[in-house]
């Protein structure tokens, strides 16, 4: 499986199997903001540096509770 496919199977997909893609799920406006941002791209990196990743901001709720 692809990087793009886990990480849709870990957002979007559930949002949608629990009738709730109206509202959360993805991002775009209208929807929740809960979200975190990451210190690099993870779509081009070698997936085992994934875990190397260090968060630098997560927003909950449209508001920001983290940042490094």
């Amino acid at each position: 499986m692809d990087l793009a496919t886990a990480l849709r199977a870990r957002t979007a997909t559930p949002a949608w199997q629990d009738f709730a893609d109206g509202w959360k799920g993805t991002i775009e406006p209208g929807k929740v903001a809960d979200l975190c941002v990451l210190d690099r791209p993870l779509l081009d990196r070698d997936p085992h540096e994934i875990t190397d990743a260090q968060v630098d901001l997560t927003v909950f709720d449209g508001r920001v509770v983290h940042e490094r």
